[in-house]
């Protein structure tokens, strides 16, 4: 097998393990990452949550790659581990090799960290599930647990739609990618076959050449799509069923998510803890949420300009005028301060 190209040993600072799991089910379990900084902490802590209340019947071990974590979210998740007799590790992520990389507005570094994951992982397990933490759980997980990836670096989940496929393979200087351009939230990763294409590797030279870093828009997926081409399992979408809250601004519009969807994976802007996001979309988090050590945590309320616009949106949208207009002149505000 290839070597990591992030030494475990070199990119993990400490790791904390909190290990609540019966003895019996230790060796059957499943081994469920994620890779966040701390802003996504709370999502975090409440993906992980929906994933054991419709898993029952799994053992789990649940991996937080994480840069910095306050002490008061070690205790929630070492919580979340006893009242589900589950396993989770919080490993605290050496960014120094990361830093150079290219961020966007909305995206951290942590992006990167999937790599990371995927690295630590080889020789340890063959197979591993990835999640965004903007994601929730309604559903059974077997059906990934035992998938046979045969010689497929990862099973995933497309994007849009055929149309959308197009358009980035003509950013990317790709045409194969019109046949499917995937979603990097959910990643079913078979270790081996990503050892041996040396994937993350070929990823950190892609972000060191300026002019293919210049067509990305989304940086991680953008990678991950050119080099797992034809490489990759495309699976139903009820696994990655992609749901923008901001849909809901619209006058009309299809909810994709149904009693068939297992992961809903919760894309742009607005996430289901922002207060603004009160829709029934976003129930199976706040019924997760009410569930977990986050269950007392208020909502989000709007940290930034751009969150505060989409605040005062959906407050109108939601027929609540007064606090639509407050968070208009909030967004305003915040405006003119950032200017000077």
């Amino acid at each position: 097998m290839s070597a990591h190209y992030f030494n475990p040993q070199e990119m993990i600072n400490k790791t904390i393990i909190f290990d609540e799991r019966p003895a019996a089910s230790v060796a059957s379990s499943f081994h469920v990452a994620y890779g966040i900084d701390k802003n996504f902490l709370f999502g975090c802590g409440v993906s992980i949550t929906s994933v054991l209340l419709h898993n029952n019947d799994v053992s789990f071990v649940f991996h937080v790659f994480i840069d910095d974590i306050p002490e008061a979210d070690i205790q929630r998740l070492a919580q979340l581990a006893k009242s589900y007799r589950t396993c989770i590790q919080i490993h605290l992520v050496n960014c120094e090799r990361l830093k150079a990389l290219p961020t966007t507005k909305n995206w951290s570094i942590a992006m990167y960290f999937r790599f990371v994951i995927a690295d630590y992982f080889i020789d340890q397990q063959d197979k591993i599930l990835y999640l965004d933490a903007d994601i929730a759980c309604q559903g059974n997980l077997k059906p990934l647990i035992t998938m046979d990836l045969a010689n497929n670096v990862a099973a995933v989940v497309t994007e849009r739609d055929a149309n959308w496929w197009s358009l980035r393979g003509q950013s990317l200087q790709c045409n194969e990618l019109e046949k499917g351009y995937f979603n990097s939230g959910v990643l079913l990763i078979n270790t081996l076959a990503w050892a041996q294409e040396s994937v993350s590797a070929k990823a950190m030279s892609m972000l060191a050449d300026k002019a293919i870093v210049s067509r990305f828009t989304y940086m991680d997926q953008d990678i991950l799509n050119l080099i797992l081409l034809g490489k990759v399992k495309f699976i139903d979408a009820k696994y990655n069923t992609q749901f923008s809250l901001n849909y809901e601004l619209k006058k009309s519009f299809v909810c994709p998510i149904n009693d068939e969807t297992v992961l809903i994976h919760y894309v742009g802007p607005t996430k289901p803890w922002h207060y603004w996001a009160g829709y029934p979309s976003a129930q199976p988090f706040i019924k997760a949420k009410e569930a977990s050590p986050w269950k007392n945590e208020p909502l989000m309320r709007p940290v930034n300009s751009n969150y505060a616009r989409y605040c005062a949106k959906h407050n109108f949208k939601q027929n609540k005028p007064i606090n639509g207009i407050m968070n208009y002149i909030y967004y305003f505000y915040l405006k003119i301060i950032n200017r000077n």
